[in-house]
């Protein structure tokens, strides 16, 4: 089989953790997004749903920070965090490690990545998995690119990741569904956090919806601290999803929600062979 769903949704622990203190309307609206994005997912049908986040220091530190890195069990937990603080539960989630070693063998013909069997989950993936599975009854392939340990892996390579994950995803018959989560513009931990860059936002994702190799790929780190902070650097998650869909996309949610300090996004790829 191949590819039946791919998206991009942000992933901030505000989204859950403060949504208590973010104006009524304006949450319930990202989030009835984000749920009816969980609804367009559970219609596709998937069989496993790849999560390609940005860890946060939660299993990887500058001890052993891996460019890439997959998950290789057949169960996780999370969050990570204080569940009361983040406003989920924690929780066991599935997984299943015989088709990660499938789709890990694949990937690594083109790209190297890291593995792991144990793997805690944070808000990267937790929060996303809170809207688009509420019951955790899909089975669950975590992959990790490092946007937050620099040297941090280069856009191409996530460009490259991407790719791996499509090639992988041709060679096995299960059903696969894939999001990419991350900022956008964001500040976190820092005296800006709240900050959001919408015009940076809104362009980027232009780009991103017209699946524009080119543009995407332009952006310099530099640049991106400067204009989109250090949580900006997530973009690469977003990358990795369009290379692998190959299709256009389409913003079903953009909103800069500073109590839950990023620009709060859901958007779908159409999936082109």
């Amino acid at each position: 089989m191949s590819l039946v769903f791919a998206g991009i949704s942000s992933h901030a622990p505000g989204i859950t953790g403060r949504a208590h203190m973010a104006d009524p309307a304006v949450a319930q609206e990202f989030h009835g997004a984000y749920r009816a994005m969980g609804e367009r997912l559970a219609a596709a049908r998937p069989d496993v749903l790849i999560v390609v986040a940005a860890e946060h220091f939660a299993n990887f530190f500058m001890n052993n920070m891996p460019a890439f890195a997959v998950g290789m069990s057949d169960e996780y937990e999370g969050p990570i965090e204080d569940p009361t603080w983040l406003g989920i539960p924690r929780t066991k989630v599935p997984g299943d490690a015989e088709l990660s070693k499938r789709l890990i063998r694949e990937m690594m013909q083109t790209v190297d990545v890291a593995y792991a069997e144990e793997w805690k989950f944070d808000h990267g993936i937790m929060v996303p998995l809170h809207f688009l599975t509420p019951r955790y009854d899909v089975r669950i392939v975590p992959m990790n690119i490092n946007c937050q340990g620099p040297p941090l892996t280069p856009l191409h390579r996530a460009w490259a990741f991407g790719e791996a994950i499509r090639r992988a995803a041709d060679s096995i018959p299960e059903r696969v569904a894939l999001v990419g989560t991350g900022g956008i513009s964001h500040w976190p931990a820092t005296p800006d956090s709240g900050k959001i860059n919408e015009a940076w936002d809104r362009e980027f994702l232009e780009h991103w919806s017209a699946n524009d190799k080119q543009a995407m790929l332009a952006y310099t780190d530099e640049a991106t601290y400067r204009d989109a902070g250090q949580g900006g650097f997530e973009i690469r998650t977003f990358l990795a999803v369009a290379a692998a869909a190959r299709g256009r996309g389409t913003v079903q949610h953009y909103r800069p929600i500073p109590i839950f300090s990023v620009g709060c996004t859901v958007a779908g790829m159409n999936i082109e062979s």
